[in-house]
């Protein structure tokens, strides 16, 4: 892809669209765009993977084709189907044309009844340039149809068995994410480049609030990046990610406060922990040290109300 050449480039156009992206990103989107090859985002819920397709559509100015994974996801659903409605008014009307029922069988699974999914849309896509391809959550979705995606991946065509096999003029860039419910089978993943996005260091943490909420002051951003760095060492059933850390500033800002407290932090922790206990284990934390950036010692606690 002639528009992603320099890895420099693809790190200045990324953070154009406020996304803070590091140099291995950025050459792993090269590299896609050299070798047209699919990308395996892997790493925790919340730190940036399905944010990394909707940027690249606005870098690139192309549409965003998601496919969203669940059990149970069949072929039919991310490939196409028949719109038997129409199918069926077309038959009806044949009934009363002697022309139109001699026809019949060959015009009722005609492209003007077939209804593109997510990766038949993004196969024939028309351009003018490549659409991007996003398949969220595939660790979400059966062995049966990581098995199914591998034409798609492997040779970017479907087959249709109607009308025949849709190749792509420009195969579509296609990004898989995954937040390692399960392990994927590796004939999926030989056919993508890999990369594990990690949370955020520090200081990358903190240059994305300043991005994306440029009216928080800057000490409480600060602050925040802390706090959500130290709540990172504790061992919750779900870590906190970096849409949490998004989440926190926004409400924090909408709230108006200009430092934080522990009774804040409690007040406000379903914006940052989504499980019961998490929140529970945080009570029993000691709040003022973990606000001052220090780890809390696991074998201690103290409730705070």
């Amino acid at each position: 892809m002639p528009e992603l050449t320099q890895i420099t480039d693809i790190q200045a156009r990324f953070a154009a669209e406020d996304y803070v992206a590091d140099r291995a990103l950025a050459l792993t989107v090269k590299l896609a765009g050299d070798l047209q090859k699919p990308i395996l985002l892997e790493g925790e819920a919340g730190v940036g993977k399905t944010e990394v397709a909707k940027v690249l559509a606005r870098v690139l100015d192309t549409p965003l084709i998601r496919l969203q994974c669940y059990e149970g996801l069949d072929a039919n659903n991310a490939l196409y189907e028949w719109n038997y409605a129409r199918q069926l008014l077309h038959i009806r009307m044949a009934e009363h044309d002697a022309q139109a029922r001699a026809t019949l069988e060959t015009t009722i699974f005609d492209d003007r009844f077939l209804l593109n999914r997510p990766l038949l849309a993004a196969i024939r896509h028309p351009g003018p340039r490549p659409a991007v391809l996003l398949i969220d959550e595939v660790d979400r979705a059966d062995e049966e149809f990581e098995a199914f995606l591998l034409e798609v991946l492997s040779d970017y065509q479907v087959t249709v068995p109607e009308i025949g096999t849709f190749r792509a003029a420009q195969p579509p860039y296609v990004l898989l994410t995954s937040n390692r419910t399960r392990e994927l089978n590796d004939a999926l993943k030989r056919r993508c480049l890999y990369l594990w996005v990690d949370y955020p260091s520090a200081e990358k943490e903190r240059e994305i609030i300043s991005r994306r909420l440029p009216a928080l002051d800057a000490q409480l951003a600060t602050a925040i990046t802390k706090t959500m760095q130290t709540l990172r060492e504790i061992d919750f059933y779900k870590r906190p990610g970096i849409a949490e850390t998004l989440d926190w500033s926004r409400a924090l800002l909408g709230l108006g406060v200009d430092a934080l407290t522990p009774a804040l932090l409690l007040e406000t922790a379903g914006v940052i922990l989504k499980h019961r206990d998490d929140v529970a284990r945080l009570r029993d934390t000691d709040l003022d040290r973990l606000l001052a950036g220090e780890a809390p010692d696991p074998t201690s606690s103290r409730q705070v109300y």
